[in-house]
């Protein structure tokens, strides 16, 4: 299991090909890459600004994948979370499971996901297009409506 927060952009599909060498016996890998939407709450936003408090982000997120290895057979777990100035399209967070079998693999990737935008201490501030900054008070549950 490894947790990487990074000040600067980084290719979600680099991180998995060069953490997979590592990992062995695995028959599924379940990934989730999260990206920088370019709107929120009705508003256009054209910046973020994503903060955490090092060492307690980073043991939050070992104890949620913890949680997510005593509920599934989890083999090896990566979560890379970017913090800093970030734009539009950018990749935000990308976490990636290995798992003998998808059932596990998919549910321990949506666990931790969600576990992480509910549990984890980010904090994150918008930069809207005109120009007004506000703090992200609620995150979405996941869902588009129609």
């Amino acid at each position: 299991m490894t947790i990487i927060i990074r000040n600067a952009a980084f290719n979600p599909w680099q991180e998995i090909q060069h953490y997979q060498d590592g990992v062995t016996g695995y028959g599924a890998t379940n990934i989730f890459i999260g990206t920088m939407r370019d709107f929120n709450d009705g508003d256009t936003v054209k910046a973020m600004t994503l903060e955490h408090y090092e060492g307690m982000t980073e043991k939050q997120l070992a104890k949620i994948v913890e949680q997510a290895s005593q509920q599934w057979a989890v083999l090896d777990a990566l979560i890379v979370h970017r913090v800093g100035d970030i734009l539009p399209n950018e990749p935000i967070v990308l976490v990636s499971v290995w798992t003998t079998h998808r059932g596990d693999a998919f549910d321990a990737c949506r666990f931790i996901m969600e576990a992480l935008k509910s549990h984890a201490p980010f904090w994150k501030k918008e930069l809207l297009i005109t120009d007004e900054e506000r703090w992200v008070t609620h995150n979405t549950d996941g869902y588009q409506s129609k």
